[in-house]
């Protein structure tokens, strides 16, 4: 079941990013060869009007093929050039490119929109909407890998519903401050939280270290709950939530890019299609509405990743368009075309390797 959700949420995103670039390219006029989802072999194929529509055997990807993108003799000079990708002002192809990247985040604002309208978890914090928030609780937001908790089991998304130190100390009803308080007091920890609709209890040591002057297991903690607008009131706040949550991506994606500088990067840090497979099945426990807002992550961080400047990428792809305007000549389709088939040899092998240690953490944990 985990697999199928995966493979219908990888097509989602798919349809919604290659259609961007899709419905660009016919409203600029650029002849569009195929609109495939998933990679060759073929399974089924379609021909509507000049384009063929595809259904591939391997479901991780998707692609369009727009004639003159990776320019040859046929789109550079045939009886059809006019129509190339390659032979278009500078700012439609920047359009066509980019679109794929808009298109995934304009499903992310409209999959978290649609959440706000059926509820969504949301902070109990927020000054804007946190008085509208019904069922708070105090919520782990993230756990720090081999952290006291993470070596104990807590795991993001566990409600804390009750603390218990040494002797007779406990904390009921907790909120964020006094849990922060009760861990950096007490040397031995007992916990009672909520878990897949069932109350779990488990033990850890707080260890210095992890937060400055005070004993920490870990953790990260929200007071949140549920919040449901109004479909206005739930347009708006997708739009902020879009705009945070992307901005917070891309600072998380840079700071991974530096630690790979600097060789300090993990593939602890990154999942593949298997280790997404089974945050889709942790997602799919808690409900349809965390579904959307899982499918909306990702939406995201597969727009910010695309808009890296690396060959096969987007981002690449706009380097090009980039270098080409400053030199005022086309870069060699050969060099192009190279760097782009390098390219997506290297992100192959990329995936490859994540897929390796996403399944090694399965195997030991």
């Amino acid at each position: 079941m985990s697999i199928l959700l995966f493979i219908i949420i990888l097509a989602v995103l798919i349809i919604a990013h290659e259609f961007g670039h899709f419905i660009a390219a016919k409203r600029a006029g650029i002849r569009v060869d195929e609109f495939g989802i998933g990679f060759p072999p073929r399974l089924w194929k379609k021909k509507f009007g000049e384009t063929t529509y595809s259904i591939n055997l391997f479901p991780v990807g998707g692609f369009v093929k727009i004639f003159g993108e990776d320019p040859n003799e046929e789109s550079t000079h045939g009886k059809d050039s006019g129509r190339s990708f390659v032979h278009k002002h500078k700012l439609i192809q920047t359009w066509v490119i980019s679109a794929g990247i808009i298109f995934n985040l304009i499903l992310a604002w409209i999959l978290i929109s649609a959440g706000f309208m059926m509820g969504l978890p949301y902070s109990s914090s927020d000054p804007r909407y946190g008085d509208r928030v019904t069922g708070s609780a105090l919520v782990i937001t993230s756990v720090v890998s081999g952290a006291p908790a993470d070596i104990a089991g807590l795991k993001t998304g566990d409600k804390i519903l009750a603390l218990y130190g040494e002797g007779n100390a406990s904390l009921e009803n907790p909120t964020t401050q006094s849990t922060k308080e009760f861990i950096s007091t007490h040397s031995e920890l007992r916990f009672a939280y909520l878990r897949d609709k069932e109350i779990r209890t488990l033990s850890m040591v707080p260890e210095g270290g992890i937060i400055e002057g005070k004993k920490g297991i870990g953790i990260s903690m929200d007071d949140s709950g549920m919040l449901k607008l109004p479909p206005l009131e739930a347009l708006y706040a997708g739009t902020l939530s879009t705009a945070t949550l992307t901005t917070a991506t891309a600072t998380g994606l840079a700071h991974f890019l530096k630690s790979i500088f600097i060789g300090q990067a993990s593939f602890a840090e990154i999942s593949g299609p298997v280790g997404i497979v089974n945050i889709v099945s942790d997602a799919s426990k808690q409900g349809f509405v965390y579904l959307l807002l899982l499918t909306a992550l990702i939406s995201i961080n597969l727009a910010l990743i695309n808009l890296l400047p690396f060959p096969a990428l987007d981002g690449g792809r706009l380097l090009f368009i980039l270098i080409e305007s400053i030199k005022r000549s086309p870069i060699k389709p050969v060099v192009a075309n190279t760097a782009n088939a390098v390219g997506f040899i290297l992100l192959i092998l990329l995936m490859v390797v994540v897929t390796y240690h996403d399944i090694a953490k399965l195997l030991n944990g």
